[in-house]
């Protein structure tokens, strides 16, 4: 079978050679010629336009078809979502790519330019980056210098602005594409030499993670699908982007277990001034969806994990915690709990994001 970039070649190839003959093409013609069903071609169509490389010329009017045209063989942009979340003086900048390789390149150039002041984690197409206001002047060019870096991270008046310095590929996705991505404000570029320097602005978010655990029973429900869906449905509201979903795996000799004993953690960037509004939804949703009536959240904000609050996350894979001792740890902690019995682990899974998946998955391991 075909893979999905060979798919999208082929019908690129075949649109823009009906484009060049008659200036146009329809549903039905793409159909013909690939042999396909047409809701084929109709689901490929709306996806490169979405992508910038097919235009509707003329919608359908009676029995006169829809008119579309090739506009190019290359994706309208490679930048899905780029957005930020600041802490302090310490900023996460979350890139969303279409392609795994783009993410992995960025980051890597990133890395190497920036000697230790970057913190770089990907997770398929999605770049997670983690470094602290302020400027640094980094050479690029080809190798061994790093072909792209971030040179400068700035909070200013509710946003963040990146100021990124570039060469080759990285150059046109900076002056072609990032700026097209979801999230961003708006972008400056200007050439400087054989480089090319862009400032790119994005809201300033807050960082939320979100600790789930007990909304399910030994015979329905799953803690972890329950997340997923609750990720979902944030991700619909105004100034919410989600990031990602994380299980972690408690003390297994616990009787009450429904099953290994893991919990769930979801994270989002929202804008700040919904951060109340956001909280109480996921109260809501949780207790709507929840089989289990010992359903319990935990909610904070910010990108650093206290030490305090990291330790109860290893010691709730050790043993027995109390809701007592859970209460305690968040009050000095900031962290918001909602709910009854699950409290315990939705707190430790909030304590435990971030960490690698090796630790995360093992409850042996506290490093």
């Amino acid at each position: 079978m075909q893979g999905v970039i060979e798919r999208r070649r082929a019908y690129l190839h075949l649109m823009r050679q009906l484009t060049l003959e008659k200036g146009f093409f329809t549903v039905h013609e793409v159909q013909l010629e690939a042999g396909v069903p047409r809701s084929t071609v109709q689901d490929w169509i709306l996806r490169l336009s979405d992508e910038g490389c097919v235009v509707l010329l003329e919608p359908p009017r009676g029995r006169v078809p829809a008119q579309y045209a090739a506009a190019s063989a290359l994706p309208r942009t490679a930048c899905r979502r780029i957005f930020t979340a600041v802490d302090g003086d310490l900023v996460e900048i979350v890139h969303e790519c279409l392609s795994s390789a783009c993410a992995a390149f960025c980051g890597y150039h990133h890395a190497i330019g920036a000697s230790g002041r970057i913190t770089v984690a990907r997770d398929g197409n999605l770049l997670r980056e983690y470094l602290p206001l302020g400027e640094h002047d980094i050479e690029v060019g080809l190798y061994p210098d790093p072909a792209v870096a971030i040179i400068g991270v700035y909070h200013d008046n509710g946003e963040i602005i990146q100021r990124i310095r570039s060469v080759g590929g990285p150059s046109f996705s900076l002056t072609g594409m990032m700026g097209r991505a979801r999230g961003v404000l708006g972008i400056e570029v200007v050439r400087k030499g054989s480089c090319t320097e862009g400032w790119i602005r994005t809201k300033a978010l807050t960082h939320l993670t979100v600790g789930i655990d007990n909304t399910d029973s030994p015979d329905e429900g799953a803690t972890f699908a329950l997340a997923i869906a609750l990720l979902e449905h944030l991700g619909g509201f105004p100034g919410v982007y989600p990031i990602c979903h994380q299980v972690v795996m408690l003390y297994p000799g616990i009787e009450q277990k429904t099953a290994g004993n893991s919990c769930s953690a979801i994270e989002l960037a929202v804008d700040p001034d919904v951060i109340d509004q956001i909280s109480a939804e996921v109260v809501r949703f949780v207790g709507d969806e929840s089989v289990s009536s010992l359903w319990g959240v935990a909610i904070r904000s910010g990108l650093h994990i206290p030490a305090k609050l990291r330790e109860y996350g290893f010691s709730s894979r050790r043993g027995v915690v109390s809701m007592t001792e859970a209460r305690t740890v968040a009050a000095h902690t900031s962290v918001v709990l909602s709910g009854r019995d699950g409290i315990i682990g939705a707190l430790a899974a909030v304590a435990l994001t971030g960490l690698p998946v090796s630790i995360q998955l093992d409850p042996r391991r506290d490093s």
